[in-house]
C-alpha cells in the first residue's frame, strides 16, 4: 500500500469534489490517501512522507489557482522524486470539443511552463456552474458566458459537466501507476 497525499485548489467546490471521489478510488485500489486543500496545509506536512502526489486546480479566467502554482513551484524538488499526477477542472474540458480541448491543453502547458513541472499522469475534467453561488456581477457573466458557449444548459440552475466516468478511469489508471512504481500491490478488482 502506497501512501498518496492529493491536495487541490478549488473555487466553488467541484475540484474538491473531484479530488475526493479520486481518493476513495485510490483508497479502494488499496492506497492510503490524505487529501487536502493546498490553502489548508500546514507547514509541518512534509511531501517526502508520501510515495507519490496528485495535485488538482481548477481553471478561473483563464488560470489556475496562485496556491496550486505555488505549491508545485515551492515543492517542485520532491515532486520529480516521486510519482505524480495533475488533473484539471475547467469549463472547457466540459465542452468536449476540439476547440475545449485544445483550450484545455493550453492550461497545462502554461502550467508546466510555470512550474517546470512534468507531472507523470495528466487528467482534464469538466468543472461545474455554480451559479447560486456567484456574486450578482459574475453570475450574470457567466450565464451570458454559458448562453454562448452551452445554449442548451439551464443557468437557472447549477451545472455539472463533470464526467465522473473519466474521473474513475483516472484514478484507476493512477493507483496501477503508482502501485507499479512503488512496489506495491494494487487491488486491480476495485
Amino acid at each position: 500500500m502506497a501512501s498518496i497525499l492529493v491536495c487541490y485548489g478549488t473555487g466553488e467546490g467541484q475540484t474538491a469534489k473531484v479530488a475526493d471521489r479520486i481518493a476513495d478510488k485510490l483508497t479502494a485500489h488499496g492506497h492510503e490517501t490524505t487529501t487536502i486543500n493546498v490553502k489548508e496545509i500546514d507547514s509541518d506536512l512534509d511531501i517526502e512522507d508520501f510515495d507519490a502526489v496528485l495535485v488538482g486546480a481548477s481553471i478561473h479566467m483563464g488560470r489556475h489557482q496562485k496556491t496550486v502554482r505555488r505549491f508545485v513551484s515551492t515543492n517542485r524538488g520532491a515532486l520529480v522524486t516521486k510519482p505524480t499526477g495533475l488533473f484539471q477542472v475547467s469549463g472547457a474540458s466540459g465542452e468536449e470539443t476540439e476547440k475545449g480541448e485544445a483550450e484545455a491543453a493550453g492550461y497545462i502547458d502554461e502550467f508546466i511552463e510555470a512550474t517546470d513541472w512534468r507531472p507523470d499522469r495528466i487528467g482534464l475534467f469538466g468543472g461545474a456552474l455554480r451559479f447560486s453561488e456567484y456574486g450578482f456581477l459574475l453570475r450574470s457573466l457567466m450565464k451570458r458566458i454559458a448562453r454562448k458557449e452551452h445554449p442548451e444548459v439551464d443557468t437557472s440552475n447549477d451545472v455539472e459537466f463533470t464526467d465522473w466516468e473519466s474521473v474513475t478511469a483516472f484514478a484507476d489508471d493512477f493507483a496501477t501507476f503508482v502501485g507499479e512504481r512503488t512496489g506495491e500491490a494494487v487491488d486491480t478488482n476495485s
